[in-house]
């Protein structure tokens, strides 16, 4: 018995292990390693007892050691689906700052490793708020507990419908990151398109010169009467990630 709990634990911790090490709350420079390590483990010694009992206790070296690049793979694999939603507001946020002439001055971001843009350190931010504020992170945890359902430990297999599934989600990727920043990239056509009849109507015009202040106020103007809508975009991707775990696991499972 306890060799099978044992095994349990340390299938669930290696699994968990992966979502945490790409999660995009988690997986911050702020976040420290041992916290990682020790959310992990208590996520397998909540889940471990619930487990069938393994059939594999006297398997091999090898066997064992292709059980937890497995698990691990699959943790990873988990991760990748929900910063997906957080690849996508970056690209808005970079989007928004070339429009609006934002993205000269790089700002710190505390959320990524390196370098990034206001406004997508804002949308990031709003992001994670709403995650936490909507109770969405128990339910991430609810869709990690039901993956055992339909992808038990050992049970995860490369097939081509796993691959266009993740195709399909990278192409949906750029299509929030426009519907996000649509609105900003209007006004800013608007603005170019203006700016350039008064450049062709009074040649001694500085068009850039003149357009940038104009720009710079209407672009973060609109980002700010925006946010709502930023926001219900934010949520409606946010509330399918529990349903895409379990569409993952199915994939992995065929």
């Amino acid at each position: 018995m306890p060799t099978e709990w044992l095994a349990n634990w340390s299938m669930v911790f290696l699994r968990a292990s992966g979502l945490l090490a790409v999660f995009p709350v988690f997986s911050a420079p702020a976040v420290p390693i041992q916290l990682r390590v020790a959310l992990g483990a208590l996520i397998a010694f909540l889940l471990g007892p619930s487990l069938p009992a393994p059939t594999w206790p006297s398997a091999g070296g090898w066997v064992w050691m292709g059980l937890m690049i497995s698990e691990v793979g699959v943790g990873l694999l988990f991760g990748f689906v929900c910063r997906m939603l957080f690849f996508a507001l970056e690209m808005a946020g970079t989007l928004i700052s070339t429009e609006i002439g934002l993205n000269l001055p790089a700002a710190f971001d505390p959320v990524h490793p390196g370098q990034g843009t206001l406004p997508g350190s804002i949308l990031n931010f709003l992001a994670t708020v709403i995650w936490l504020s909507l109770d969405l992170h128990h339910w991430m945890l609810v869709g990690f507990a039901r993956s055992y359902e339909v992808l038990p430990v050992g049970g995860a297999g490369l097939a081509e419908p796993l691959l266009r599934e993740v195709l399909g989600w990278v192409s949906r990727l750029f299509v929030v990151a426009l519907q996000i920043c649509a609105p900003v990239l209007a006004v800013s056509f608007l603005i170019s398109l203006v700016f350039s009849v008064l450049g062709r109507a009074v040649s001694q015009m500085n068009v850039f010169t003149e357009s940038f202040a104009v720009r710079l106020f209407a672009g973060l103007s609109l980002f700010a009467a925006a946010i709502p809508l930023m926001a219900l975009q934010i949520v409606n991707s946010l509330h399918r990630l529990p349903e895409d775990f379990l569409r993952v696991a199915r994939l992995l499972g065929v």
